[in-house]
């Protein structure tokens, strides 16, 4: 046999792929016997399954998939919505000129400061990022924005939001912000694991203020009055300084009431002074060390798949070509010698044998396709479903206060 006959050009691939279907419709086990069903031998026969164990196969990678894209799902869901929340963050955080506690060589403990507690921002408009949030009790690494305004938008890209109506860092009364418990980096997943005096430290552009950690309550989203100047009582005149922490409950299902944390400022800080206690370590010499080393995944870094799945498209392009060229389709050529039996329907195994090259070569092939809709599915597919499909925004745990 010469070297023409062991290898197919494109024409002849694809006269191969419409006799192999033809041959699957007929039943014939050689697309090029006439449809007769008299081979060779019998590996150009079927393997002789019942039709009932066919479609049984069919069934199990249709069920197999769709736990695939359920399992990919929650992965989006509790791990790939918190990096691009982080990354949007970090975006925000780097396009403001705040100064960060941990460049600063000689770093000092802020002291306590004594007289009016200062308020800031005293204006800001919606979206814009009002202050960082750190709870060391979640983590010596835990800290989020806190931007003004507490639409859907706001949670699920910027970290935390703060209730428009309710009073701003410092001020008298009541400083309430929301967060996601699950999904989109839930910031306030561990809310559950306050305990009594517990700092929560608040840092605006010059000021931080420290607040501690004093009571929870679990109500229905109808029940505002638990961000009012006075928590859970809006006929009283606020005298002082809280803050209020609301989110989701129950944690891994339909929120159908809110959890509240609130507590009490206990005492401010100039940031030009250094970074306050709770916030601070020492090292063996001595030296103050900010607890948070601003540590930022690189999947946080990247922000989005897209610039993946260019590089996985080229990789697959690239493979391709390379193995048609090099070794045609040697999968579809052994079926049309009757040197294979038909294979049975399969989906995942129709685009298997239709890939280039040898099995390894195929098997990155179809790999590479794989990952390439799941890629889309992360970034595209799922964001969308959620946001139109009320059942899964339900499952996204999108909950605040109704304060409107």
């Amino acid at each position: 046999m010469t070297d023409s006959t062991n290898d197919l050009d494109l024409s002849e691939y694809l006269r191969l792929l419409d006799a192999e279907e033809s041959a699957q419709a007929s039943g014939s086990g050689n697309p090029h016997d006439g449809g007769q069903g008299h081979g060779q031998g019998p590996s150009h026969r079927r393997g002789g399954k019942p039709t009932w164990k066919k479609i049984l196969g069919l069934l199990a990678e249709l069920l197999v998939s769709i736990a695939a894209i359920l399992a990919l799902y929650v992965v989006w869901l509790l791990w790939w919505t918190g990096a691009q929340s982080d990354h949007q963050q970090l975006l925000t955080r780097e396009s403001s000129n705040w100064s960060s506690p941990a460049q600063h060589k000689d770093l000092k403990i802020a002291e306590p400061q004594v007289g009016e507690v200062p308020v800031q921002p005293s204006k800001i408009s919606e979206g814009e990022l009002m202050a960082e949030m750190y709870v060391p009790r979640f983590g010596k690494q835990w800290m989020h924005n806190i931007v003004e305004g507490t639409d859907q938008k706001i949670l699920n890209e910027h970290g935390m939001g703060h209730y428009v109506d309710t009073q701003h860092p410092g001020d008298v009364g009541n400083f309430a912000v929301a967060g996601h418990r699950n999904g989109y980096g839930q910031p306030l997943g561990d809310i559950d694991k306050f305990q009594d005096g517990d700092p929560i430290v608040v840092r605006t552009k010059d000021y931080w203020y420290i607040y501690l950690y004093q009571s929870h309550e679990i109500v229905t989203p109808e029940q505002v009055e638990t961000i009012a100047p006075v928590p859970d009582h809006p006929e009283m005149s606020p005298s002082k300084r809280m803050i209020t922490l609301t989110t989701c409950e129950p944690k891994y299902s339909s929120p159908t009431h809110r959890w509240i944390a609130h507590g009490e400022l206990k005492y401010w800080a100039k940031v030009a002074d250094g970074v306050p206690a709770e916030l601070a370590s020492k090292d063996a010499s001595g030296s103050v060390q900010f607890i948070n080393e601003g540590k930022v995944s690189p999947a946080a870094r990247l922000g989005s798949l897209l610039p993946v799945m260019l590089v996985m498209l080229a990789a697959y392009l690239i493979i391709f070509l390379a193995a048609a060229v090099a070794w045609r389709w040697p999968r579809l050529k052994e079926i049309r010698q009757g040197l294979r039996t038909q294979p049975d329907p399969s989906f995942y195994g129709f685009i298997y044998r239709h890939q280039p090259g040898p099995a390894l070569v195929r098997a990155i092939l179809l790999v590479l396709l794989l990952l390439l809709v799941s890629a889309a599915l992360l970034q595209w597919v799922y964001p969308w479903s959620t946001a139109n499909i009320p059942f899964l925004r339900e499952l996204s745990n999108y909950g605040t206060l109704d304060a409107s």
